[in-house]
């Protein structure tokens, strides 16, 4: 499936591994090169700034969406190619998911956590069908793929649930994905 736009789910911080941010860097300059636009929280930090900023750098498109709640705290991210201002974090994630032709979900916290599961909660109830793709890199979600096993394991997914995510660990699996 080729695709023209991407949400990028992350950390608003860089977390403890150097290559994570590094990781980030390389998606985010993947997206510019292969004319693909990122659509992304807004932020100018952590995982979510190097992201943004490595597309911006190698001439891709960037929309950035953020509630006004979080305008300061994650330091909006001023030099994008469009920031959207929403009332609340719901409007915030709506538009994300409606931007997106589909959505990768790289390392970072509850809020990633957040946005990863309300997308494949809504995938499931069929109010989209847009492809989820979890980047396990250097296994960074080994345990929540271990525990997603396990529920489905004990019969708690549906049927729907088991093709929505998709898992890989490089960028040349995600190329292979959205080629």
């Amino acid at each position: 499936m080729k695709i023209k736009s991407l949400t990028v789910f992350c950390g608003s911080k860089s977390g403890k591994n150097p290559a994570y941010v590094l990781e980030a860097m390389a998606l985010g300059k993947w997206l510019a090169l292969n004319n693909i636009q990122l659509v992304y929280g807004g932020g100018n930090k952590g995982i979510m700034g190097a992201v943004a900023n490595a597309c911006l750098d190698n001439g891709g498109k960037v929309i950035g969406i953020i509630p006004k709640l979080l305008l300061e705290w994650e330091a909006e991210h001023k030099g994008l190619s469009e920031l959207i201002v929403t009332d609340d974090m719901h409007d915030r994630k709506k538009l994300l998911y409606e931007k997106g032709d589909a959505a990768i979900v790289l390392p970072g916290g509850l809020g990633t956590f957040d946005e990863l599961f309300e997308m494949l909660v809504w995938n499931n109830l069929s109010i989209h069908d847009k492809k989820i793709v979890l980047f396990n890199y250097q296994g960074f979600y080994d345990p929540l793929v271990a525990m997603i096993n396990k529920m489905e394991e004990e019969d708690f997914l549906y049927e729907r649930s088991r093709y929505r995510l998709q898992i890989c660990s490089t960028l040349e699996a995600l190329n292979t994905l959205f080629s």
